[in-house]
Protein backbone atom coordinates (compact mmCIF):
# COMPACT_ATOMS: atom_id res chain seq x y z
CA UNK A 1 0.00 0.00 0.00
CA UNK A 2 2.81 2.32 0.99
CA UNK A 3 4.70 1.54 -2.23
CA UNK A 4 1.64 2.41 -4.29
CA UNK A 5 1.32 5.70 -2.44
CA UNK A 6 4.94 6.63 -3.13
CA UNK A 7 4.69 5.60 -6.78
CA UNK A 8 1.59 7.78 -7.24
CA UNK A 9 3.30 10.70 -5.54
CA UNK A 10 6.39 10.40 -7.74
CA UNK A 11 4.22 10.14 -10.88
CA UNK A 12 2.27 13.28 -9.96
CA UNK A 13 5.48 15.19 -9.28
CA UNK A 14 6.92 14.07 -12.63
CA UNK A 15 3.78 15.12 -14.52
CA UNK A 16 3.84 18.50 -12.76
CA UNK A 17 7.46 19.05 -13.76
CA UNK A 18 6.74 18.16 -17.39
CA UNK A 19 3.82 20.58 -17.49
CA UNK A 20 5.84 23.37 -15.88
CA UNK A 21 8.61 23.05 -18.46
CA UNK A 22 6.14 23.10 -21.34
CA UNK A 23 6.38 19.48 -22.48
CA UNK A 24 2.70 18.91 -21.83
CA UNK A 25 1.37 22.47 -21.83
CA UNK A 26 -0.58 23.11 -25.06
CA UNK A 27 -0.33 26.86 -24.55
CA UNK A 28 3.42 26.99 -23.87
CA UNK A 29 5.23 29.41 -26.15
CA UNK A 30 7.99 26.88 -26.77
CA UNK A 31 10.81 27.61 -29.14
CA UNK A 32 11.12 25.47 -32.22
CA UNK A 33 14.33 23.67 -33.12
CA UNK A 34 14.01 24.53 -36.80
CA UNK A 35 16.50 26.73 -38.54
CA UNK A 36 15.26 30.33 -38.60
CA UNK A 37 13.87 31.24 -42.02
CA UNK A 38 15.91 33.84 -43.90
CA UNK A 39 13.77 33.94 -47.04
CA UNK A 40 10.37 35.40 -46.28
CA UNK A 41 7.45 37.33 -47.73
CA UNK A 42 5.67 40.01 -45.70
CA UNK A 43 1.99 40.28 -46.70
CA UNK A 44 0.30 43.49 -45.57
CA UNK A 45 -3.30 44.49 -46.21
CA UNK A 46 -5.21 47.67 -46.94
CA UNK A 47 -8.02 46.68 -44.59
CA UNK A 48 -10.66 48.98 -46.08
CA UNK A 49 -10.48 47.12 -49.39
CA UNK A 50 -10.52 43.72 -47.71
CA UNK A 51 -13.70 44.65 -45.88
CA UNK A 52 -15.48 45.66 -49.08
CA UNK A 53 -15.62 42.00 -50.06
CA UNK A 54 -15.78 40.51 -46.53
CA UNK A 55 -18.48 42.63 -44.95
CA UNK A 56 -19.69 39.97 -42.54
CA UNK A 57 -16.31 39.49 -40.90
CA UNK A 58 -16.19 40.61 -37.25
CA UNK A 59 -13.27 42.93 -37.93
CA UNK A 60 -15.18 44.68 -40.72
CA UNK A 61 -18.26 45.67 -38.76
CA UNK A 62 -18.70 49.29 -37.71
CA UNK A 63 -15.12 50.38 -38.40
CA UNK A 64 -14.73 54.05 -37.54
CA UNK A 65 -12.66 56.56 -39.56
CA UNK A 66 -10.47 57.03 -36.48
CA UNK A 67 -9.55 53.33 -36.35
CA UNK A 68 -5.93 52.38 -36.97
CA UNK A 69 -6.92 50.10 -39.84
CA UNK A 70 -8.75 52.94 -41.61
CA UNK A 71 -5.51 54.70 -42.52
CA UNK A 72 -2.68 52.19 -41.97
CA UNK A 73 -1.58 48.90 -43.44
CA UNK A 74 -2.50 45.87 -41.38
CA UNK A 75 -0.78 42.53 -40.97
CA UNK A 76 -1.83 39.54 -43.02
CA UNK A 77 1.20 37.38 -42.40
CA UNK A 78 4.91 36.64 -42.59
CA UNK A 79 5.43 33.70 -44.94
CA UNK A 80 8.64 31.65 -45.11
CA UNK A 81 9.58 30.93 -48.70
CA UNK A 82 9.10 29.14 -50.98
CA UNK A 83 5.30 29.38 -50.77
CA UNK A 84 5.09 25.58 -50.64
CA UNK A 85 6.82 25.65 -47.25
CA UNK A 86 3.76 25.44 -45.00
CA UNK A 87 2.31 23.51 -42.06
CA UNK A 88 5.61 22.48 -40.51
CA UNK A 89 5.95 20.49 -37.31
CA UNK A 90 6.06 22.33 -34.01
CA UNK A 91 3.83 23.81 -31.33
CA UNK A 92 0.30 24.08 -32.74
CA UNK A 93 -1.58 25.73 -29.89
CA UNK A 94 -0.31 28.82 -28.16
CA UNK A 95 -1.29 31.70 -25.95
CA UNK A 96 0.35 35.07 -26.54
CA UNK A 97 1.16 37.47 -23.70
CA UNK A 98 -1.84 39.75 -23.11
CA UNK A 99 0.04 42.93 -24.10
CA UNK A 100 1.18 41.41 -27.41
CA UNK A 101 -2.28 40.03 -28.17
CA UNK A 102 -3.85 43.47 -27.59
CA UNK A 103 -1.28 45.01 -29.92
CA UNK A 104 -2.03 42.34 -32.49
CA UNK A 105 -5.75 43.13 -32.40
CA UNK A 106 -4.89 46.67 -33.53
CA UNK A 107 -2.42 45.87 -36.31
CA UNK A 108 -4.11 42.62 -37.35
CA UNK A 109 -7.86 43.24 -36.94
CA UNK A 110 -8.61 39.82 -38.44
CA UNK A 111 -7.17 38.29 -35.26
CA UNK A 112 -10.73 38.78 -33.99
CA UNK A 113 -11.69 36.07 -36.47
CA UNK A 114 -8.72 33.87 -35.58
CA UNK A 115 -6.38 34.85 -38.44
CA UNK A 116 -3.35 34.84 -36.12
CA UNK A 117 -3.91 31.16 -35.30
CA UNK A 118 -4.29 30.28 -38.96
CA UNK A 119 -1.14 32.22 -39.88
CA UNK A 120 0.88 30.58 -37.14
CA UNK A 121 -0.18 27.03 -38.00
CA UNK A 122 0.30 27.47 -41.74
CA UNK A 123 3.35 29.77 -41.87
CA UNK A 124 4.68 30.48 -38.38
CA UNK A 125 5.47 26.84 -37.68
CA UNK A 126 7.98 27.03 -40.55
CA UNK A 127 9.58 30.29 -39.33
CA UNK A 128 11.96 28.81 -36.79
CA UNK A 129 11.02 30.94 -33.77
CA UNK A 130 8.36 30.85 -31.06
CA UNK A 131 4.83 32.16 -31.72
CA UNK A 132 5.62 35.23 -29.61
CA UNK A 133 8.77 36.06 -31.59
CA UNK A 134 7.04 35.31 -34.90
CA UNK A 135 4.39 37.95 -34.26
CA UNK A 136 6.82 40.42 -32.71
CA UNK A 137 8.99 40.22 -35.84
CA UNK A 138 5.93 40.63 -38.07
CA UNK A 139 4.80 43.75 -36.20
CA UNK A 140 8.34 45.14 -36.25
CA UNK A 141 8.37 44.98 -40.05
CA UNK A 142 4.83 46.32 -40.45
CA UNK A 143 5.60 49.35 -38.30
CA UNK A 144 8.45 50.34 -40.61
CA UNK A 145 6.07 50.45 -43.57
CA UNK A 146 3.48 52.38 -41.59
CA UNK A 147 5.98 55.09 -40.64
CA UNK A 148 7.25 55.50 -44.20
CA UNK A 149 6.48 57.34 -47.43
CA UNK A 150 4.54 54.27 -48.56
CA UNK A 151 1.83 54.69 -45.93
CA UNK A 152 1.78 58.43 -46.58
CA UNK A 153 1.20 57.79 -50.28
CA UNK A 154 -1.82 55.61 -49.57
CA UNK A 155 -3.24 57.97 -46.94
CA UNK A 156 -3.00 60.92 -49.35
CA UNK A 157 -4.73 59.04 -52.14
CA UNK A 158 -7.75 57.49 -50.44
CA UNK A 159 -10.51 57.29 -53.01
CA UNK A 160 -8.03 57.67 -55.86
CA UNK A 161 -6.07 55.24 -58.00
CA UNK A 162 -2.40 54.38 -57.70
CA UNK A 163 -0.15 52.55 -60.13
CA UNK A 164 2.45 49.99 -59.20
CA UNK A 165 5.09 52.43 -60.44
CA UNK A 166 3.96 55.03 -57.91
CA UNK A 167 4.02 52.47 -55.12
CA UNK A 168 7.46 51.25 -56.09
CA UNK A 169 8.85 54.79 -56.21
CA UNK A 170 7.56 55.31 -52.66
CA UNK A 171 9.37 52.14 -51.57
CA UNK A 172 12.56 53.35 -53.26
CA UNK A 173 12.26 56.64 -51.40
CA UNK A 174 11.62 54.98 -48.05
CA UNK A 175 13.84 51.89 -48.17
CA UNK A 176 16.46 52.51 -50.80
CA UNK A 177 16.85 52.38 -54.52
CA UNK A 178 15.71 49.11 -56.05
CA UNK A 179 13.49 48.09 -53.13
CA UNK A 180 10.37 48.82 -55.17
CA UNK A 181 11.20 45.89 -57.45
CA UNK A 182 10.72 43.59 -54.45
CA UNK A 183 7.05 44.60 -54.02
CA UNK A 184 3.99 43.04 -55.63
CA UNK A 185 0.60 44.77 -55.59
CA UNK A 186 -2.50 42.60 -55.19
CA UNK A 187 -5.94 43.85 -56.27
CA UNK A 188 -9.52 42.61 -56.11
CA UNK A 189 -12.41 44.18 -58.04
CA UNK A 190 -10.20 47.14 -58.90
CA UNK A 191 -9.21 47.79 -55.27
CA UNK A 192 -5.69 47.49 -53.87
CA UNK A 193 -6.03 44.84 -51.19
CA UNK A 194 -2.45 43.90 -50.33
CA UNK A 195 1.25 44.48 -50.85
CA UNK A 196 3.58 41.47 -50.88
CA UNK A 197 7.16 42.30 -49.97
CA UNK A 198 10.08 39.94 -50.60
CA UNK A 199 12.69 39.78 -47.83
CA UNK A 200 16.01 38.03 -47.42
CA UNK A 201 18.08 37.81 -44.26
CA UNK A 202 17.49 37.01 -40.60
CA UNK A 203 14.85 39.26 -39.07
CA UNK A 204 16.05 40.88 -35.84
CA UNK A 205 15.56 44.21 -34.13
CA UNK A 206 18.88 45.53 -35.39
CA UNK A 207 18.06 44.71 -39.01
CA UNK A 208 16.01 47.23 -40.97
CA UNK A 209 13.43 46.55 -43.64
CA UNK A 210 15.82 48.25 -46.07
CA UNK A 211 18.49 45.66 -45.29
CA UNK A 212 16.06 42.79 -45.73
CA UNK A 213 14.76 44.06 -49.07
CA UNK A 214 18.20 44.81 -50.51
CA UNK A 215 19.17 41.22 -51.29
CA UNK A 216 15.66 39.84 -51.82
CA UNK A 217 14.58 38.61 -55.26
CA UNK A 218 12.52 40.84 -57.53
CA UNK A 219 8.84 40.02 -57.94
CA UNK A 220 6.82 39.13 -61.00
CA UNK A 221 3.15 39.62 -61.77
CA UNK A 222 0.61 41.47 -59.69
CA UNK A 223 -1.81 44.21 -60.65
CA UNK A 224 -0.62 47.40 -62.34
CA UNK A 225 -3.22 49.83 -61.00
CA UNK A 226 -5.88 49.94 -58.30
CA UNK A 227 -7.95 52.24 -56.14
CA UNK A 228 -7.15 53.03 -52.51
CA UNK A 229 -10.40 52.29 -50.75
CA UNK A 230 -11.82 54.45 -47.96
CA UNK A 231 -13.19 53.12 -44.69
CA UNK A 232 -16.80 51.97 -44.87
CA UNK A 233 -18.74 50.31 -47.65
CA UNK A 234 -18.96 52.08 -50.99
CA UNK A 235 -22.29 50.54 -51.98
Amino acid sequence: MRNRFWMSTVLLLLLGALYAFGFMNPFASTKTHQKVSTKNLLAISWQNAFCETHRNKRECRNVKPSAYSASHFTLHGLWPQPRSRVNCKGVRNFRLPEKLYRQLLVVMPAAKSGLHRHEWKKHGTCYGKSPEDYFKDSIYLLEQVNTSAVRELFARNVGKSLTIDQVRRAFDKAFGRGSGRKVKMVCDHGLITELWINLEGKIDRGVSLSDLMKNAPSVHGGCKKGRVDAVGFSR
